[in-house]
């Protein structure tokens, strides 16, 4: 059974996975926009998605280019898990995976290093 959560308070954790970041690292994100939606329609069973250009990718044509995006799938991380401690826990990986993915960071590595 999925854990109910209201949607601000499911922002909120999503807000606190972001603190969880490095001041080092947090002030080097630019240009991308932390969305939390419903479900992924190609995919429902995914849990966040990086859309964009990783800053290792980025050169000078770069400038100008709408922001990148980071999306978290609430109802995806609700049904996944069996009380808020869960997806406390499982919204904070996915928000530190993605954000991973804008630094470059590729899906093998992470799980490598526990982030998967």
């Amino acid at each position: 059974m999925p854990v109910l959560m209201t949607p601000d308070r499911f922002e909120e954790l999503v807000g606190d996975a972001l603190d969880l970041i490095p001041p080092q690292l947090a002030t080097a994100i630019d240009n991308v926009v932390v969305l939390v939606d419903d479900r992924n329609e190609d995919d429902p069973h995914l849990l966040g998605l990086y859309h964009g250009i990783a800053l290792t990718e980025r050169d000078s044509h770069y400038g100008g280019s709408l922001p990148d995006t980071i999306t978290i799938y609430r109802d995806a991380l609700l049904e996944m898990c069996s009380s808020e401690e869960e997806v406390v826990h499982e919204v904070a990986i996915t928000v530190i995976h993605e954000v991973a993915h804008y630094f470059g960071i590729e899906e093998d590595r992470l799980h490598e290093l526990g982030w998967g």
